[in-house]
């Protein structure tokens, strides 16, 4: 039984695919067309899927989309009869979902292939079911809470339930125009951060600020009952919509507040204003209040479920310092949220719901971990390097360690490209920027020599598995930097690099089953230091994770990154013999 999973025409599109129930193969579009959070159809995702399982499309039994146009009609007539929004927010609605509805020509156009080729059986499944699949039929749990929450799909933002099995009773839901991630998206416009993802800057930003303005914020959102409402007048999604834009393929949001945003909070800042104290308020302050909203929801949700487990989903569940206080402030024990927690994790949702749900498979599959994309053999990087005209060496796997490890006491800054490509928007130790977490000047060396990007923008703590209660306050399994802890007062001056301004780390626990090179790697850096820890961020400029070697070869020689590790080749920039006009990156 062979079921394709799709999140199309919608931020971060992506394709997976089911094979007996086992996961196979997962990867986002924009890792292929190089369009940040690419919104369209997913070809060439799919036909990498379909390589990866050894398969044709006529092959394919099921073909599942995370969106359903005709979920919750009734809602949705009623808010229109009600509201009465603008002619504009109807047609661009309309135009979108009658993109969704062509899926089967879609799908034949895609891969260039007869329409009638096309055996599989097509659902549209409503959007929070995949969320809420993609958070609980892959984890651990035999039942579990579960709180699937992001901006908005199929007219829902929120929903609570309670799984067991394969099935789940539904509690709550939070209907169209309220919204936690419209609002946290309403500031991060406001701040300046005006692209299409960019919430986590603000996340980011959060630390250094004071929750000066948090009345400010609550008057934007409040509890109501066991979940929220947003207080429409600081809002006007629910008259003209939500503007997006389509350039290349790349969503662009116009803002949505009002009038009435700009007298409670000021100005907007311009996207290349300073920073200043009242933006890093705003930031902190939206923070606590939206970490405020969560936690009343999940208590509410224990206290009706009982249960020490829970499942978090949807693009708010990326909000990696709240997830970090659950286990603190909830009387959840056990949390699982899954690599893709977002949107793009849909396409896997929604392969796993037909398969469980609708066609009543027993659940077999785990996911424990995020390489599910591209890979590139050995010899495969030898010839991209061979054909870019520089020197390296191959290594064996001792010495690659150690060469890599030695670069890394001595200041440098690693690209590690290695096996099969994260899922997701993090990099964990597959494509990966990898440095030395004790130095001081490392997060301004990558920040504005190699990313350029803004200096406030912090860096994960890739640590052993079995060291994390040795150096973090919350001793928890967090292998796709799901969760943002306290590191350990004592520990802060070892790993200044990694160390928020706040005392806290976005942590990626790695394990010997899951990643054992990289396991391997930071154990030799260990023996070496006494510090079970690497810094880790992704391996790009500006751009989507690199996929193949030859991006990852071009990212190098732009930068001021120092050394390139591809497979079991070894690229030193400063050997006597690079290239000359290699040797500072081109501006």
């Amino acid at each position: 039984m062979n079921i394709i999973g799709l999140n199309a025409y919608h931020g971060d599109a992506a394709a997976s695919i089911l094979v007996d129930g086992q996961l196979v193969a997962a990867v986002e579009e924009e890792r292929f067309n190089r369009i940040k959070h690419w919104a369209g159809f997913p070809s060439q995702s799919i036909q990498y899927c379909l390589d990866v399982a050894g398969l044709e499309i006529g092959d394919i039994d099921h073909v599942a989309l995370s969106f359903d146009p005709r979920a919750n009609l009734g809602k949705r007539l009623a808010f229109v009869a009600s509201h009465r929004p603008s002619a504009r927010a109807i047609l661009d609605r309309l135009k979108r979902q009658g993109k969704t509805l062509g899926l089967e020509d879609q799908l034949a156009q895609g891969l260039g292939v007869n329409r009638d080729s096309i055996r599989a059986k097509f659902h549209r499944i409503e959007h929070h079911q995949t969320h809420v699949a993609a958070g609980f039929l892959i984890s651990p749990f035999d039942e579990a809470a579960v709180l699937s929450v992001d901006g908005m799909g199929d007219f829902t933002s929120t929903m609570t339930a309670m799984a067991r099995g394969s099935d789940w009773k539904e509690f709550d839901r939070v209907w169209f125009p309220h919204s936690i991630g419209f609002l946290y998206s309403t500031i991060t416009m406001y701040l300046g951060f005006p692209y299409y993802g960019d919430e986590y800057k603000v996340m980011g930003l959060a630390p250094y600020g004071e929750p000066e303005f948090a009345d400010s914020i609550r008057k934007m959102i409040r509890p109501k009952g066991d979940t929220f409402e947003l207080n429409l007048d600081f809002f006007t999604h629910h008259k003209r919509g939500v503007k997006m834009k389509w350039n290349d393929g790349a969503p662009i949001v116009e803002p949505f507040h009002s009038p009435k945003l700009i007298e409670e909070l000021g100005p907007m800042r311009a996207k290349d204003e300073p920073m200043t104290p009242r933006h890093d308020n705003i930031a902190k302050s939206l923070q606590v209040v939206t970490e405020e909203i969560i936690l009343h929801m999940l208590n509410r949700l224990h206290e009706k479920t009982k249960s020490d487990n829970l499942c978090m989903t949807g693009g708010v569940a990326m909000n990696s310092v709240a997830n970090g206080k659950i286990t603190a402030q909830t009387p959840f024990k056990n949390v699982y949220i899954p690599a893709g927690a977002a949107d793009n994790g849909t396409s896997f949702g929604a392969a796993f719901y037909v398969w469980n749900k609708v066609l009543g498979k027993p659940r077999r599959f785990v996911q424990d971990h995020a390489y599910w994309g591209c890979e590139s053999t050995d010899d495969e990087c030898d010839a991209g390097i061979r054909l870019a005209g520089l020197p390296f060496d191959r290594l064996d796997q001792s010495e690659l360690l150690d060469r890599t490890t030695d670069a890394m006491l001595d200041g440098k800054v690693v690209g590690w490209f290695q096996g099969r490509m994260e899922f997701g928007a993090r990099a964990l130790g597959s494509r990966s920027l990898i440095a030395d977490p004790r130095r001081t000047d490392m997060r301004d060396i990558i920040n504005l020599r190699i990313k350029f990007r803004e200096k406030f923008r912090p860096f994960a703590p890739s640590i052993l598995e079995e060291h994390v209660g040795e150096w973090f306050e919350i001793n928890e399994s967090t292998p796709y930097m799901e969760k943002v802890f306290p590191i350990r007062e004592e520990k802060h001056a070892l790993i200044p690099a990694v160390t928020h301004v706040d005392g806290s780390g976005r942590l990626q626990t790695v394990s010997k089953d899951t990643n054992p090179l990289y396991h391997a790697l930071i154990t030799r850096f260990f023996e070496k230091t006494g510090v079970p820890i690497v810094l880790n961020t992704s391996l790009n400029e500006n751009e989507p994770v690199v996929r193949t070697p030859a991006e990852a070869i071009s990212c190098f020689l732009r930068t001021d990154m120092d050394v390139l590790v591809l497979g079991n080749c070894f690229i030193d920039r400063h050997r006597s013999d690079f290239p000359a006009e290699h040797r500072k990156r081109k501006v």
